[in-house]
């Protein structure tokens, strides 16, 4: 991991509460999907985890929901105002497990994590199917930047506003995908229903509430079948059968 100050360059509303940040700096410890970011914000005590969505040798991008006073300051930043970032935590997620055929199932704020995973999978000559579920039609994001990949999204929203209406899971039924591993992020309750539902073997990215973010608090910790873990450290991808929900 590495800290270090990286200068804004974009900072914009792209769904319904959600912000994408853009912003210019060493990019070299984001060397696996999946790593997050630990962000210092003025007026704040703990850092605020995201997960890198995209970067290059220039800079990376997060995305992020205004939920709180924090991602509140985060949402009124500028262009050209600059932060203390820690870049490269977490173990992110493994390729290699994959052979050919990738299954991600992400749900509202996890497509963030996945994008970087699904451009890494491509990269790797695995072809990738994507399921996206959204409460509604203004909560979709990354959807023409996953196309621009060459994948085409099946979309699931809980209200019919946009795509097939109701739950990943039902996704998962309507299309039978072909796969042989799956990836997920998103609300726990979600990935819990991906995990009982597919067969074969895949990982998690998971979210937990953090305080240092690297490992010293044990604040994020989780239910393994080898113990407690840290999310932040240890994780935040975890093998499905490691997991205890």
């Amino acid at each position: 991991m590495k800290q270090g100050k990286y200068r804004i360059t974009a900072n914009r509303c792209i769904a319904y509460k959600v912000w994408r940040m853009d912003l210019e700096g060493d990019t070299s410890a984001l060397d696996k999907a999946g790593k997050f970011v630990d962000i210092a914000v003025e007026g704040f005590f703990l850092r605020r985890p995201l997960a890198a969505t995209c970067w290059d040798e220039k800079g990376f991008s997060v995305i992020y929901k205004k939920v709180g006073k924090g991602t509140e300051a985060l949402s009124r930043m500028v262009p050209g105002q600059e932060l203390d970032i820690i870049t490269g935590l977490g173990n992110g997620f493994d390729t290699a497990a994959c052979n050919r055929k990738a299954l991600i199932v992400c749900g509202g704020l996890g497509a963030s994590p996945v994008f970087s995973l699904a451009k890494e999978l491509i990269s790797e000559g695995k072809q990738v199917t994507l399921i996206q579920g959204f409460n509604s039609k203004y909560d979709i994001i990354l959807n023409s930047e996953f196309k621009d990949l060459g994948i085409q999204p099946v979309v699931v929203t809980m209200d019919g506003s946009a795509g097939m209406k109701g739950l990943v899971t039902d996704a998962i039924d309507a299309i039978d995908p072909d796969y042989d591993y799956f990836y997920t992020c998103g609300p726990a309750v979600m990935m819990k229903a991906v995990c009982d539902k597919l067969q074969g073997p895949g990982e998690a990215s998971l979210e937990e509430r953090m305080g240092c973010g690297c490992g010293i608090c044990y604040g994020c910790t989780c239910h393994t079948k080898s113990g407690a873990k840290r999310v932040c450290a240890d994780g935040p991808v975890f093998k499905k059968e490691e997991i205890i929900w």
